[in-house]
């Protein structure tokens, strides 16, 4: 059966490069990059070479990396960070209502703790305005925390503008950027928008699963999540995981030119909806101006959960929603306030640089297949 994966939005098929890497790392440079001898020095090198790959893309030092063991480690250890080294100079934190579960799950812990957590809701489109965002910063804000781009719709949302709010407001706020769906997809350069921390993800751009990375821009503190070594200057200690990091060094560098490839994959995103729209009973969730990588859709009068057993059954792999979810509502597309039955039935589809036409032709194939016998079964 031909495999058809099109949930790169949860996971991407680790590139030849990281893979390469990544082996050459677990068998030849095998040493302990915290030791003295030839073997570790040599580790320790791939690090240092991997951190200049994240610093390159980003316009950023390589010192202001701090590598991680993914996007949830390094959103909690932001969030966290910052709300507990600011707490003295006030209690609010404000971040939105379709924020991933790792920034939701966190801020919800902090309010246990006392803070104030102000959750701002989007519009239909999925995106959060500067406007609602500037009524809840005040003085007494420590933390404004925004994803750069949805991970189920796709959404764009206006970090550039956010740091002038705080400005604006006083606010003696840090800023977090949970950039795992942007990073390598479009352009963000932390230092000029003002962004005090940026979250990216390994597994999201064809590196193995297990590593991440924070930025933590010069003169930002915050405070360590972890204890017990020097290594990354005692914010995130432990051995380095030396495979893994030169594993995500690879597939940064490997990354092809971000304007090109976003062409090539609107060009996928507008066929697929084109094919699709064609369908009965589906209507498009992801806005027309969001990033083409993530195309959300109802196949309205099918389950979701019906729609992908169908789908997974032909060898087609999409998902629901975001992959922590385990399958439960989405959260975004009810705060997008979507009627249930489209909420429902919802399928994120997300591409990456290894799908072709021929993918989307299957998709749609077989969702049009599960239209007619799934929805003829329900009457």
């Amino acid at each position: 059966m031909n495999q058809v994966y099109l949930d790169n939005s949860a996971t991407t098929q680790v590139c030849p490069e990281a893979a390469q890497k990544v082996m050459e790392l677990m068998v030849e440079k095998y040493g302990n990059p915290s030791s003295l001898h030839t073997m570790g020095y040599e580790a320790e090198q791939e690090i240092l070479w991997a951190r200049e790959q994240a610093a390159k893309v980003l316009g950023v030092q390589p010192r202001e990396i701090v590598f991680t063991s993914g996007g949830t480690e390094a959103n909690n250890l932001a969030l966290f960070g910052a709300a507990l080294a600011r707490k003295r100079m006030g209690n609010r934190i404000v971040t939105t209502s379709i924020e991933h579960s790792s920034v939701l799950e966190a801020a919800h812990e902090l309010e246990k703790q006392g803070f104030e957590v102000v959750l701002i809701t989007p519009g239909s489109d999925g995106k959060v305005s500067p406007e609602a965002m500037a009524k809840a910063i005040d003085e007494h804000t420590i933390l404004v925390s925004m994803m750069a781009v949805n991970n189920e719709v796709g959404s764009v949302q206006p970090v550039e503008k956010i740091k002038k709010i705080i400005e604006r407001k006083k606010a003696p706020a840090l800023f977090h950027v949970d950039a795992v769906q942007a990073f390598g997809k479009m352009r963000l350069k932390p230092a000029k928008l003002g962004i005090d921390l940026m979250t990216i993800s390994g597994h999201k751009i064809h590196a193995p699963k297990g590593v991440g990375a924070l930025y933590v821009g010069r003169g930002v503190r915050i405070l360590p999540r972890a204890f017990g070594g020097e290594q990354q200057n005692r914010l995130r200690p432990g051995t380095e995981p030396a495979p893994l990091i030169a594993g995500l060094g690879a597939a940064i560098q490997a990354l092809p030119d971000m304007e090109e490839e976003r062409k090539k994959i609107q060009a996928f995103k507008d066929y697929a909806q084109e094919k699709l729209c064609q369908l009965p009973g589906v209507e498009v969730n992801s806005p027309k101006d969001g990033l083409p990588y993530v195309l959300n859709i109802s196949a309205v009068g099918v389950r979701s959960e019906t729609m992908l057993h169908h789908l997974a059954a032909r060898g087609i792999s999409v998902s629901s929603g975001s992959a922590c979810a385990k399958g439960r509502q989405s959260h975004v597309l009810e705060a997008m306030g979507l009627a249930p039955e489209r909420i429902a039935s919802a399928i994120r589809i997300s591409f990456s640089r290894y799908n072709t036409k021929e993918d989307i032709d299957q998709l749609a194939a077989g969702i049009k297949e599960g239209l007619g016998i799934l929805a003829r079964a329900r009457v």
